[in-house]
């Protein structure tokens, strides 16, 4: 297909991430982070806003809470870049097992691939690619973002941005950071899905299936593929224009995503893939310190995960992902005893600041202001 043709879908991926709770009852109901809820909602502007914190790392459940009306607990959800944490966990359980080396060159994998316009795939790592400081441009910043009509339903515009095309956007720019300096690009994750399917002869959504949502029992997950729907239950999504109207976007083309952002989940199965892979449950004790390491990139990211210190002095680790009709954020602490993962269905920009503010109420037990 030709690049131009795939352009087309950009829009769908680059958005590309009334009150009611219920709780255990073995938990209380209102905490800080409840309280933060309707402010994600009315300042925020999305239509709903909802949380799953978890005290417990080996169980179900949870204390939830939302605001804002059709979102539920169970809701499947598309989680964006949360997706390359769980790439992150297979690259290295392949190194555990000897199946590559995180100091292997690109080239030693993917032969010709990187090159050109100042880009070299011998000497970029895979250590590189999982802690974004490959240097390489970014694909997505590449792809228009102004076609509207590509924010619904899978149709005869929306064709799937292959890996390999995605590559080729990124290696026609010059790096766009200097090797060896923190700058995140998707474009490492396709990578790494690329290299993961040439290492084992499967797709990186089979090894994901395989090695993390089976063993982990995360009935809620997938990688949809070619799929636009999204599973049942799920609430229905939106992608807010710059007039401040509301689209529905439920059905997208995720593809353009790929690796580095089509995982579709639920706010329980991310508690427990969290909790799961930072209690140590995933990966060897070499590969959970490579994990956690954060030197190569300054202290911005390990790999496919990163930490973010709150004002009370509690540094959380997760990953936050968005993608067209859905922002997602998940944090732990580093044990992974204490896991929340909060989710809102627009892909809602400019929330950040509110962002923290919700980690700080649940981490911090900080009342509101």
């Amino acid at each position: 297909m030709p690049i131009s043709r795939a352009l087309l879908v950009a829009p769908l991926v680059l958005c590309l991430l009334a009150l009611g709770s219920t709780s255990l009852p073995s938990e209380p109901h209102l905490t800080p982070a409840s309280s933060y809820l309707p402010r994600l909602v009315v300042e925020g502007r999305a239509p709903a806003a909802a949380f799953l914190a978890r005290r417990n790392p080996r169980g179900h459940g949870g204390l939830y809470d939302s605001a804002g009306t059709g979102i539920h607990a169970a809701d499947r959800f598309r989680a964006g870049s949360i997706t390359k944490s769980f790439v992150a966990t297979v690259v290295l359980q392949l190194a555990a097992e000897g199946e590559l080396g995180l100091d292997d060159s690109v080239e030693d994998h993917l032969p010709g691939v990187v090159h050109g316009h100042g880009n070299s795939g011998a000497l970029i790592t895979l250590r590189a690619l999982l802690t974004h400081t490959s240097g390489l441009y970014d694909y997505m910043a590449a792809l228009p973002v102004t076609d509207p009509a590509l924010t619904g339903a899978a149709g005869p515009s929306a064709q799937s941005l292959s890996p390999a095309a995605a590559v080729r956007i990124a290696v026609a720019h010059p790096p766009a950071a200097a090797r060896g300096s923190y700058a995140y690009s998707s474009t490492n994750y396709v990578l790494l899905g690329m290299i993961v399917e040439r290492v084992t002869g499967h797709a990186y959504g089979t090894e994901i299936r395989r090695r993390v949502i089976v063993p982990l029992g995360l009935t809620g997950t997938s990688l949809p593929g070619a799929r636009s729907t999204l599973p049942l239950p799920h609430a229905r999504a939106y992608h807010r224009s710059g007039d401040g109207t509301l689209r529905d976007v439920t059905s997208i083309d995720p593809r353009i995503a790929g690796a580095a952002g089509e995982i579709v989940s639920t706010l329980d199965d991310l508690d427990r893939f969290y909790a799961a892979l930072l209690g140590g449950r995933l990966l060897p004790p070499a590969q959970q310190s490579a994990l956690l390491d954060t030197r190569t990139a300054g202290g911005a990211y390990g790999m496919g995960i990163h930490p973010q210190e709150l004002s009370c002095g509690t540094t959380v680790w997760g990953h936050g992902g968005r993608i067209t009709g859905s922002r997602v954020r998940a944090a732990a602490t580093r044990d992974g005893r204490h896991v929340f993962t909060f989710r809102v269905n627009t892909d809602f920009p400019g929330g950040r600041r509110l962002e923290t503010a919700l980690l700080e109420a649940e981490f911090c037990a900080r009342r509101p202001t």
